[in-house]
Parts: structure tokens; C-alpha cells; sequence
């Protein structure tokens, strides 16, 4: 039986637990520890690159970790941005960039999404839809943004909740996009 709670689809298990996936210790479904925050380094957005700068993809958590520098360009401000921050499951941390674990699925149909370079964004490859570097919505079939984990710092380690999945993401509009479009056409290959 399936239920939605606080933003996170999560299946029933038993009268008040909930859970994805399978909650096995150190294994997808559980917390998991992916690395230092060194490992990630920061970038803005039209500087992203796979395993370099900006975005990271974690093969245990099935996620992407996507880590803005303190500076990019923000299209939202104040209390407007603040919300958004906290329903699309961003994370601040104390030198002012965000981080992101983005769930490597696409929403529309489950393909894997891959971070494309040369469009400095994600396209799938299977019907075309199309995100931002922090998940958004840019084009496409998909229903919403990128599904995310909740994710948090123990120390200096980057820990991603792949248990708690934020499903919950809509299609942002002019009023609710966080950070700009990218101005680099992405082809369908």
C-alpha cells in the first residue's frame, strides 16, 4: 500500500514506519556515507563537469550530487527563495553554496539520466527530457523535476538519505525558477 508523507513517497511497511527501499545498513535504501566534501568541489552552473566541478555521479547511491558555488546566480531572493530551497531539498552550507543529491532517474518513464557536458545539464536519452543542473524541469514529457535524497554533512562527510526520496518537485515557472536556464542548446544525442 503506498502513501505519501512530508513530500517523500514511501511505502508502508508496518503502522507508523516507512521506508523506499530496503533499509539494509551501508546498501541503497539506507544512509550512506559517499565521501568527503573535498571530493565534491564546487562550481557554477555553465562550469559544471562531470567528476570535476559541480556535479558528481555516486554509484552506490544511484545519485547525483550537484554542488553550486557561493555566488551563482539565483533568479529567486529573500523568503521566495528560501521555501523552494527547502521543498526542492536543497542544502546551505556554512561557506553558502548548495548541494543537491539528485536520484538518477528520469521521471517520466525510469531511464537512467545521464549529466551531459556539452549542454551543461541532464537529457535523457530515451524520450527526451530535459533538467537543470540542480533538477528542474527545463523540457520534455517528464511530470516534474528530478526526484531527490535528502542529504546532510556528519563532519566532513557528505551522507545521502537514499531512503528518503523528494518526489514532490513540480515544473518550475518564471516565479518559482531557482537558478537560470542554461543558454547552451542540447541536442537529442
Amino acid at each position: 500500500m503506498r502513501c505519501c508523507t512530508a513530500g517523500a513517497l514511501r511505502l508502508r511497511r508496518s503502522p507508523n514506519k516507512y521506508m523506499t527501499y530496503p533499509n539494509l545498513a551501508g546498501q541503497f535504501g539506507s544512509d550512506l556515507t559517499v565521501g568527503k566534501k573535498s571530493d565534491f568541489p564546487a562550481a557554477k552552473p555553465e562550469n559544471y563537469k562531470i567528476g570535476q566541478a559541480g556535479i558528481f555521479y555516486v554509484q552506490n547511491a544511484k545519485t547525483y550530487i550537484s554542488h553550486l558555488a557561493a555566488g551563482t546566480s539565483l533568479l529567486l531572493s529573500g523568503s521566495g527563495l528560501t521555501d523552494p530551497l527547502t521543498s526542492e531539498s536543497f542544502v546551505k552550507d556554512s561557506d553558502g553554496s548548495l548541494w543537491l543529491a539528485l536520484y538518477q532517474r528520469c521521471v517520466h518513464l525510469g531511464c537512467t539520466v545521464p549529466f551531459r557536458d556539452d549542454c551543461v545539464s541532464f537529457k535523457c536519452p530515451c524520450h527526451g527530457s530535459h533538467y537543470n543542473v540542480d533538477g528542474e524541469y527545463l523540457d520534455g514529457p517528464a511530470p516534474r523535476s528530478l526526484d531527490r535524497f535528502a542529504m546532510s554533512f556528519s563532519g566532513g562527510s557528505v551522507v545521502v538519505s537514499t531512503g528518503t526520496l523528494n518526489n514532490s518537485v513540480p515544473h518550475p515557472d518564471n516565479t518559482t525558477r531557482i537558478i537560470p536556464v542554461p543558454t547552451v542548446q542540447c541536442s537529442a544525442s
